[in-house]
């Protein structure tokens, strides 16, 4: 499972995740990190926002009910052992 970290402008403290899986659903590109390796860990559905001419990338998290819906049954078929709880 690889490994990234996050820095946030408004909190000074990095995070580090776990990329469960990615996606990229009508040109945008999404990820699905968890804090944790444990079985019944907390996910994040990511969304990247940022700009193509950009070296970095930039992501918020989804919190659009319609676009977190789709995007979970989309990561949930692509990682048939997982249900991710809305």
């Amino acid at each position: 499972m690889e490994k990234i970290r996050f820095r946030s402008e408004e909190i000074q403290d990095d995070a580090d995740f776990f990329v469960l899986e990615q996606t990229k659903l009508n040109g945008v590109s999404y990820i699905l990190v968890t804090d944790s390796e444990e079985d019944d860990a907390e996910c994040l559905i990511l969304k990247d926002i940022s700009k193509d001419t950009s070296s970095d990338s930039i992501y918020e998290i989804v919190e659009d009910d319609v676009e977190l819906t789709a995007i979970s049954k989309v990561f949930e078929e692509q990682l048939e052992d997982i249900e991710i709880e809305r």
